[in-house]
């Protein structure tokens, strides 16, 4: 075994860090890594879903390419030979980008999208494209076999950056993509039992991404451990002229900044948002990882979160008229083509008004405002990631009956841009994946992911991976 790596863990399930590391010092080659990697999709994917496409002798090639620039002595990205996987609305420039329906099924962009460039040039090999719900909405198309959860197949994968999620607990590859316009990093990530971060809005570009809400739309990382995050996104962000929204600010080195110990943090608890219509064994999962992190030397706090309310009931306005101008060309023209649910957001859009959507930017500054005033007096807040554990499939179109909205404890910091991690906390009784999730102020990710890696050392752990995919 390869210096660096788990004894104890099959290589598909080996960190990221490890497997780079490995492949670096010359004990792994990228071709052996990622032809490992194939099989083991060869072998799951039919069953879990997970993938729209695999480039399978493309993979192979850019892997051989990878390992003969190491053996003439060339620079090695921080990605080097390293396979991982992509969400299938980011284009790669060359296949198809199907956005995760049947409307642009044959749309081939020509250039890659700029985080795909970035995964690119740290040396990273491209497994393929990965499912998500139409346009990156609420459902998969009906046409499309939705991914199904590796800790159990009849419960929910999250949205839509569902085929991140499945691909990375299931040892389908060592780190890949999703995006968060409403929470659609953040479901996933705690549905399937992994690390997701929701960059500050602007660190991470969008360009190349094909829009669901532009004004809420992010891009991050998704782990099976906060340092391999942490990696990622040292990659992934940072300026880009070709995104106006880009923010052009020094790029720390996120996996250095994650010192031993909390001695100097504050973490702010609301006590009352944080427990409202939130399942017991989920506020008790927050409740227990603010005491582990103090124990690790935080202090904790009470804070009164600003009030959420119109930014949450109003986010289907946002969104549908946003998604309305990015569908614009080929909606309602091609309404056939369409599955219900967007369709049925996309009409929303069309038929609201000038001033509802405005009225919604104006609470948006005002949320901005107040939770600046919140993060005055603490570094960061810790918060369900969702208010419920991951939920049964025949369950969700109760979801909010007797609980907390989905999106409350995640569109809001969507319309603020503020950064989030959400962790793998332990496992219900019935053995799924728990999480919390942790927000800080804009551009605190080094804080928030030494946090996160703080309780990773310090937390329950559990099963390592899915049982029924070892």
């Amino acid at each position: 075994m390869a210096e660096g790596l788990s004894a104890v863990s099959a290589l598909h399930y080996q960190d990221l860090v490890a497997v780079a590391d490995a492949v670096r010092s010359g004990q792994m080659t990228s071709e052996s890594v990622t032809a490992a990697l194939l099989e083991r999709i060869k072998a799951l994917d039919a069953d879990l879903g997970a993938y729209v496409r695999v480039f399978e002798e493309e993979a192979m090639q850019r892997a051989h390419a990878l390992d003969a620039e190491q053996a003439a002595g060339r620079p090695l990205g921080l990605l080097h030979g390293v396979p991982v996987a992509v969400k299938d609305l980011l284009a790669y420039g060359g296949h198809p980008t199907t956005v995760g329906g049947r409307v642009r099924e044959r749309w081939q962009p020509a250039e890659d999208a700029t985080v795909v460039r970035r995964l690119k040039a740290a040396g990273a090999v491209i497994l393929g494209k990965l499912k998500l719900t139409e346009g990156a909405f609420a459902e998969h198309h009906p046409d499309i076999q939705a991914p199904r959860n590796p800790w159990d197949g009849e419960v929910w994968t999250g949205v839509s950056s569902s085929g991140s999620g499945v691909a990375t607990a299931a040892g389908l590859c060592f780190g890949s993509l999703g995006t968060d316009t409403g929470g659609s990093i953040r479901f996933p990530s705690a549905a399937c039992g992994v690390v997701g971060v929701k960059p500050t809005y602007g660190l991470v570009s969008r360009f190349g991404a094909f829009p669901l809400a532009e004004s809420l739309d992010h891009i991050g990382p998704m782990t099976r451990s906060v340092q391999d995050a942490a990696r990622m996104l040292k990659v992934l962000a940072g300026y880009d002229p070709q995104d106006p929204n880009s923010l052009d600010v020094p790029i720390p080195d996120y996996e250095a900044e994650m010192l031993p110990g909390l001695a100097g943090i504050t973490l702010g608890i609301d006590p009352v948002w944080g427990s409202a219509g939130v399942a017991l064994e989920v506020s008790r999962t927050v409740a227990d990882a603010a005491e582990i992190l103090a124990g690790a030397g935080a202090r904790l706090r009470e804070v009164r979160m600003p009030d959420a309310r119109a930014l949450i009931d109003g986010w289907a306005v946002t969104c549908g008229v946003e998604a309305a101008m990015a569908h614009a060309e080929t909606f309602p023209s091609r309404r056939d083509q369409y599955g219900p649910v967007l369709a049925a957001l996309l009409d929303l859009g069309l038929r609201s008004s000038a001033t509802e959507y405005a009225a919604l930017e104006r609470e948006r500054e005002r949320y901005r405002a107040a939770l600046t005033q919140v993060f005055a007096e603490v570094d960061a807040v810790l918060l369900p990631a969702m208010p419920f554990p991951p939920p049964l499939l025949r369950d969700l179109d109760r979801l909010g009956e007797d609980s907390a909205a989905p999106i409350t404890f995640t569109a809001p910091f969507d319309y603020s841009g503020s950064p989030s991690v959400t962790v793998p906390a332990g496992f219900t009784s019935e053995g799924l994946p728990l999480a919390f999730q942790v927000v800080g102020p804009a551009l605190s990710e080094a804080r928030l992911l030494r946090i996160a890696h703080q309780y990773e050392l310090e937390g329950p752990g559990g099963p390592p991976h899915p049982p029924a995919y070892p």
